[in-house]
């Protein structure tokens, strides 16, 4: 990830209207900006959300409410809790996906 050119820039989420993404199951709502391809987000995930597709795209996780389990295609599972993170570069690992049976909040930087 490359963060582009851009001036100062702040960001009042409560502002950003959300847009529900549907899930294998479940839902997650995105409030979403993009600046080029610097893309920030703030993730709703309901309870019982399962990822409908696998994902190679590079990431920087913070997990701000809940629980989630992300998933990686070769069968590793790795759990999450608020205060935890994780990092993942384009292609660098098998791909991934997220799923929680509580429901969780995530602020992401890819």
């Amino acid at each position: 990830m490359k963060i582009p050119a851009l001036s100062f820039n702040s960001i009042d989420w409560a502002k950003v209207e959300p847009v529900r993404h549907p899930g294998e199951t479940g839902y997650c709502d995105w409030r979403t900006f993009n600046n080029e391809d610097l893309r920030v987000r703030i993730i709703e995930y309901s309870p019982g959300y399962k990822a409908d597709h696998w994902c190679d795209r590079g990431h920087v996780v913070y997990i701000l409410e809940g629980e989630i389990t992300i998933e990686l295609k070769d069968g590793r599972e790795f759990h999450f809790t608020p205060g935890m993170s994780y990092e993942v570069s384009d292609f660098g690992d098998a791909a991934h996906r997220s799923y929680t049976d509580k429901g969780a909040k995530s602020f992401i930087v890819d």
